[in-house]
Parts: structure tokens; C-alpha cells; sequence
């Protein structure tokens, strides 16, 4: 499974800013509840995504040997007022430029404190990358608005979750997680939209010693198929799987079972 290189990366977060940036001043109502994170109005969502790529901008600006307490990031807290669109989408978009600015400065393979195994730039891109690309669609929803992703990007977003999820199943990170496992029931995800040479299938395994995954088509405990942008969202639980243009074969329930495990916490 190939990732993306660190330019498209970066590219990809500067893009994606300026489209969350353009939710926020289309005249939503930031105070409105995000129905895919109800503990959540739209202003707090955004300020989310901000903090976290202004934490992610200091970790690789300082080629930080440890993690950076909140307190420690300049401007963390964003506009004093709520549901202030210019404010609030000035402050999202130099988040977004700063990030992208010290990303592209220190290179994929820059020494860079990370709650992962892999402490570099490099994973701060793709991990900035797919916090955008998901919560881009919790305020496209939240907005009324239409969502669209590169399918190169959704399918490396659908990789680095199961990823994810083997870290914090391996690291025993949750109680849910460590229910991932089993007696080799699957469960397969196929994009129906997408051309073949992107191999936008996969095959994900409840193995006894833990969660296994490959790229590629097999037949599976069951089966979830549709347009990969729907798929992707479906498999973060930001779209319902009776969502029209999703397909179920096989055993829901197994589905439903990840769905309400693999989570981060």
C-alpha cells in the first residue's frame, strides 16, 4: 500500500484548509450542532481542527523530543468570539499555513515527537492530512453543503484507519479495540467507483492474535460496497450504513460490531 508522498501531503492540507475555510464563512451557523459529533457546534469543531494543526506546526517546527503541552502552543484558543466567520476562518486558515509552512520546511523524514511509532514529519502530513479530510465532511454536514474528496485521498484514509487501529489494539489502548479479534471473520470494503489500477478494496481480518489487513478483493464475513467517498464515511461513522448507494452483503451485524469498537477512545 503506497502513501502518498509528502508534497501531496502538504498540498492536500492547504487545500483542504481553504475549503473547511470556505465552510466557515458561507454563512453557516457556527453554533449549530454537528450531527456526526453532537458533543460539538460547528465553532468548536473548527477549533478542533485548528488546535490540532497548530500543536502538530510546533511539534515538527521545534523538532519536538516530546509532546508539547496545550498550554505551550501560541494562539491555541482561537477568536475570544463565538461565531465570529471572519475571525474564526482567519485563524483555521494560518493554522493551515503555518503547519503546511513547517511541514514542507523539515521533509518527511525530520525527527518529530508522535504518539505513534513512527515520530516524524512525515506521519504529522498524513495524519494533519486525514484529521482534515474527516472532519471537512462532519461540517459539510453540519453545513447543509456537498463533500467531495480525491480518491487517491480517501482510499489512503481508509489505510491509515485501520492502521490506527491495529496501534491502539496492539497498545491496548481501548477495551474495544482489544474485542478486535477473533476466530477470522471478516469484513470487505469495496469502492464501485473507482479505476482499478487504484485497488480501492480491502480486506480487513478479525485474526485470534488481532486485526489483520490487506489491500485487494476477497470474498469476506461481509461485505460493504459503494462510492468510495461514502464508503470512507461510512467507515468512520459519519454516514449511516442504510445510506443510499451503500451495499451490505453478508453478516451486519459482524460490520456493526466494528463499527462500534474501532474507535480512538
Amino acid at each position: 500500500m503506497t502513501q502518498l508522498t509528502h508534497d501531496r501531503y502538504c498540498d492536500e492540507i492547504a487545500r483542504q484548509i481553504d475549503q473547511l475555510t470556505s465552510i466557515v464563512t458561507s454563512g453557516a451557523d457556527l453554533t449549530a450542532t454537528v450531527p456526526t459529533c453532537p458533543d460539538w457546534t460547528l465553532d468548536e469543531l473548527v477549533r478542533h481542527v485548528g488546535r490540532a494543526l497548530r500543536w502538530a506546526d510546533q511539534l515538527v517546527r521545534t523538532r519536538a523530543e516530546e509532546n508539547i503541552p496545550d498550554e505551550k502552543v501560541p494562539d491555541r484558543a482561537g477568536p475570544d468570539a463565538v461565531g465570529d466567520a471572519a475571525a474564526l476562518g482567519a485563524w483555521l486558515a494560518e493554522a493551515g499555513d503555518l503547519v503546511v509552512e513547517a511541514l514542507r520546511e523539515a521533509g518527511p523524514d525530520a525527527a518529530a515527537w508522535a504518539w505513534s511509532g513512527q515520530a516524524t514529519a512525515g506521519f504529522w502530513a498524513r495524519r494533519m492530512t486525514h484529521e482534515i479530510t474527516v472532519h471537512r465532511a462532519d461540517a459539510a454536514l453540519a453545513a447543509g453543503l456537498p463533500y467531495e474528496v480525491a480518491p487517491e485521498v480517501a482510499a489512503d484514509a481508509i489505510d491509515e484507519w485501520l492502521e490506527i487501529v491495529q496501534f491502539i489494539q496492539r497498545m491496548g489502548l481501548t477495551e474495544g479495540a482489544k474485542e478486535l479479534c477473533g476466530d477470522g471473520r471478516s469484513i470487505h470494503l469495496h469502492a464501485t467507483d473507482t479505476p482499478a489500477e487504484l485497488d480501492a478494496e480491502w480486506l480487513v481480518e478479525l485474526a485470534e492474535d488481532g486485526v489483520r489487513r490487506r489491500r485487494g478483493h476477497a470474498k469476506a464475513t461481509v461485505a460493504l460496497r459503494g462510492p468510495l467517498t461514502d464508503v470512507l464515511l461510512a467507515f468512520y461513522r459519519r454516514l449511516p450504513l442504510d445510506t443510499p448507494g451503500l451495499e451490505i452483503l453478508g453478516e451486519r451485524e459482524l460490520l456493526e460490531f466494528w463499527l462500534s469498537r474501532a474507535t480512538f477512545g
